[in-house]
C-alpha cells in the first residue's frame, strides 16, 4: 500500500533517511533535524512531499519516496525531482520500490507536469538495473554539481 505521509510519520521518515544514508555509505552526512524535517514536510512553507510504502501484512513502513517540484525550461513545465527512494532491505523484492515510482509517475501525469528525474550513485548497480527495467534512461551527458557548507557561504559572500 502506498500512502501520503502524515506528521505522525516523522519518526519513521527520519529513521528511513538514516537507513538510506547508511546504505549509501554517507551516514556522516546525515545531520537531518527532526523539527526542520517536520517544518519542510508539513509546515506553512512545506517544500517536499513523502509517500510511504506499507507492508500489507504487517502494516510496517517498508520504504519511502521523498520528492519536490523542479522545472524544465525546455519543456516549459514543472516536474518532480525524486530526492530519495529507499526500501528497507528486509522488504525488497516485494514491489514496494516499483509501487512508489508508479505513484510518483501518476502524480506527474495528474498534475500535467513534464517529467520525473532522480540521481543514483554510480556504484549502486541493483538500483540502476531496477530503474532501467522501468524504462528510465541515464543522463550520462550531465554531471551534477553541489555547493554546500563553507563553499556555499563563500560563494554567497562573493561580490
Amino acid at each position: 500500500m502506498i500512502r501520503r505521509a502524515t506528521p505522525e510519520d516523522i519518526p519513521a521518515i527520519h529513521e528511513l533517511i538514516l537507513a538510506l544514508a547508511e546504505y549509501e555509505r554517507l551516514r556522516d552526512e546525515a545531520v537531518v533535524d527532526v523539527a526542520e524535517l517536520r517544518r519542510h514536510l508539513f509546515g506553512a512553507d512545506a517544500f517536499v512531499e513523502v509517500l510511504l510504502a506499507e507492508d500489507d501484512s504487517t502494516r510496517e513502513v517498508a520504504g519511502f519516496a521523498l520528492f519536490f517540484p523542479n522545472f524544465s525550461t525546455f519543456l516549459g513545465k514543472p516536474g518532480i525531482y525524486l530526492q530519495d527512494l529507499f526500501v528497507r532491505p528486509e522488504h525488497r523484492g516485494k514491489g514496494h520500490g516499483k509501487a512508489l515510482l508508479v505513484a510518483i509517475a501518476r502524480l506527474v501525469i495528474e498534475r500535467k507536469w513534464g517529467r520525473l528525474e532522480w540521481s543514483v550513485l554510480d556504484w549502486n548497480s541493483p538500483s540502476i538495473e531496477f530503474y532501467k527495467s522501468l524504462g528510465a534512461k541515464a543522463m550520462d551527458d550531465w554531471t551534477m554539481y553541489r555547493v554546500t557548507g563553507d563553499a556555499l557561504r563563500k560563494l554567497a559572500d562573493m561580490t
